[in-house]
């Protein structure tokens, strides 16, 4: 069916994108896979054509583009390029941009905000703990009141662009006794001592998004540092989620249709028993059910993007977008392997990469798991 959300503009806007993606990133894939991150000439080529500021008033260097829209144009097709490619940079553009924006003072916002658009600044943010995994209220990272600084201990992992990141959003305990409502948040700067980083991690797929733990030794952190009301913390991760969410469901969406019609073109060229392998009756089902999947869930995550542009997505729709999505994105790519039969295994055909860069979407951003849980809650159970 054809997506109706999108206007003119929009459709401009793609077009840049797809030669920004053709340009600066299809012939440098292999080499940030080599890497393990992306290089600064790209976060900076991104920059320059304003992709980074898009959720940034223009007095602090943004596009301001004012419409979500763009952001989801924006997700969809750096999603078509890798899932890594578009974690890095959503984590950036998406996920940070509203907290250096909303919670951020006049002073921090001329401080922080023009590099961040311009590339110079790369952003991670630091909520994950090794011992928590979801449950964000048991953090343990912890920062206690020194004069006009605040000293934070702790540690962080699974930080998407935590080994490159110049600031990092760091989720820190400061009344423990308010548990989930004793949470703030801090901007940790490369360079401050004790802020330290371990190895890239080894994961199973996405290589070129550099993934880091975080490791923070009584580091002092100036107030002029700390992002939002002190113990307002938890209250501003949940607000944003939702952004994070959807911003997860359209990329999900974006990189299986990907792949999916790159495999719908393979089974079309390879012949086995004397046809082409798409025209045995399985496969032509196969497809069938795959393009629908794709279809209808491309039409719940726009009603999605429509409604957080208005400023009206709710946390638990968000939710279903997120998991069911992630559910899609992995059936989908599962059997686009098993069309490719053994090439499908191999790590040099774009598919088996996809496989493999697809399974961690079940379990950040929210498990799907705690994604049923919020939906559960909502139905009154």
């Amino acid at each position: 069916m054809k997506r109706s959300i999108f206007t003119e503009d929009h459709d401009a806007f793609r077009a840049s994108v797809a030669e920004f993606v053709k340009r600066s990133i299809a012939p440098n894939a292999e080499r940030f896979v080599e890497e393990r991150a992306i290089d600064r000439e790209t976060w900076l080529a991104a920059g320059e054509l304003g992709y980074l500021g898009l959720g940034v008033p223009e007095e602090f260097g943004g596009s301001d583009a004012g419409d979500y829209r763009f952001n989801a144009v924006f997700g969809e097709e750096l999603s078509k390029a890798g899932a890594a490619i578009a974690s890095s940079f959503g984590i950036h553009y998406d996920v940070c941009a509203p907290y250096m924006v909303e919670l951020t003072n006049d002073e921090q916002k001329q401080r922080w905000l023009p590099k961040f658009c311009t590339g110079e600044i790369i952003t991670a943010i630091g909520m994950t703990e090794p011992s928590g995994g979801s449950d964000l209220a048991a953090l343990k990272t912890t920062a206690v009141r020194d004069g006009d600084d605040w000293i934070v201990n702790g540690s962080k992992t699974f930080i998407t662009n935590g080994f490159n990141a110049d600031l990092v959003i760091v989720a820190a305990r400061t009344s423990p006794e308010k548990k989930a409502k004793g949470i703030t948040l801090f901007v940790i700067e490369t360079g401050m001592d004790g802020f330290t980083r371990g190895r890239k991690l080894d994961k199973v797929g996405q290589p070129e998004s550099d993934t880091a733990e975080l490791f923070f030794d009584n580091v002092r952190v100036p107030d002029a540092n700390r992002l939002g009301e002190v113990d307002r913390g938890f209250i501003a991760m949940m607000e944003r989620l939702p952004q994070e969410r959807i911003g997860a469901a359209i990329s999900n969406l974006a990189h299986a249709a990907a792949i999916l019609d790159e495999t719908l073109q393979y089974a079309k060229e390879r012949k086995a028993f004397g046809q082409q392998i798409g025209s045995f009756q399985y496969n032509k089902f196969l497809f069938a059910e795959l393009v629908t999947k794709i279809e209808v869930t491309q039409a719940f995550v726009d009603q999605g993007i429509v409604a957080h542009a208005a400023g009206e997505l709710s946390a638990v729709d968000a939710a279903k977008a997120k998991w069911w999505s992630a559910q899609v994105q992995n059936d989908v790519l599962d059997a686009c392997v098993q069309l490719h039969g053994g090439y499908g295994y191999m790590r040099e055909y774009r598919v088996a990469r996809a496989w493999m860069d697809a399974r961690v979407t079940k379990i950040w951003a929210g498990s799907n798991e705690i994604m049923k849980e919020l939906i559960g809650r909502d139905l009154g159970l």
